[in-house]
């Protein structure tokens, strides 16, 4: 599928492409720099004082130099957050919203179809992303942070989750299919770990948003590369 889908170049679609798009029946999106506006784990850091530590492994994850699992354990280990702290940040600092993507993901749902967010960022922080835009939190596939009982310590993270390793939302988009039966399912993000997600038997269409981040790797590599939400909105019609 995604080598037919694929356009003339960065920044146009074929009619494949737009057709795939259109009867996709699950569309995933990424949630750093595509649903919200900002690399969450990034912002954490830089609350906790340690922005600059964890941004370089956050490039390094993004560009598919280092193995995901590698850069999400070396970011972890720095920052170490705690639970309370995780909280205050909600509070005080949380990411925002990409402008247009409450809209896609409104008309996405008036249309049937079912939305995802698959992510390799933190439950904690993007359950709120999914409750502010009405997608349930059982459609939320992202890394879990575990925390000590007692004291609320940053203890580790959950290496089973699908999105803790490399190939993750290739194998979360299977997951989904399997669990909702569908046939076609779109996934949308900024990074090479969403590109991935367009293994076999993963997603059917590869769209890339540059609207936050353009990364131009993989942005060459979309079936459909876009740096607004509105060209996706309109083209359900």
């Amino acid at each position: 599928m995604a080598a037919s889908a694929r356009g003339d170049a960065v920044g146009h679609v074929s009619s494949t492409a737009r057709d795939v798009w259109k009867r996709s029946e699950v569309v995933c999106f990424d949630v750093d720099s595509t649903v919200c506006s900002s690399e969450g784990i990034d912002d954490l850091a830089a609350f906790l004082g340690k922005g600059e530590e964890v941004a370089a492994f956050t490039a390094k994850a993004m560009s598919g130099s280092v193995p995901f699992e590698e850069a999400l354990a070396a970011r972890l280990d720095i920052l170490r957050p705690s639970r309370g702290q995780i909280e205050t940040f909600l509070r005080e600092d949380a990411p925002a919203l990409t402008p247009g993507v409450a809209t896609l993901v409104a008309a996405l749902q008036a249309k049937g179809k079912d939305v995802y967010l698959v992510s390799g960022g933190f439950r904690v922080m993007i359950d709120p992303v999914a409750d502010e835009l009405g997608i349930p939190r059982r459609n939320v596939f992202a890394n879990t942070i575990l925390f000590d009982e007692g004291t609320g310590e940053y203890a580790d993270f959950d290496g089973e989750e699908f999105t803790s390793r490399a190939g993750g939302k290739a194998r979360a988009a299977r997951h989904i299919k399997d669990l909702t039966g569908a046939t076609v399912l779109a996934m949308v993000g900024d990074g090479a770990t969403d590109l991935e997600a367009r293994q076999p038997g993963g997603a059917d269409i590869f769209v890339g948003y540059g609207g936050i981040v353009r990364r131009e790797a993989v942005l060459e590599q979309a079936d459909w590369a876009v740096s607004d939400f509105d060209e996706l909105t309109r083209a359900l019609d």
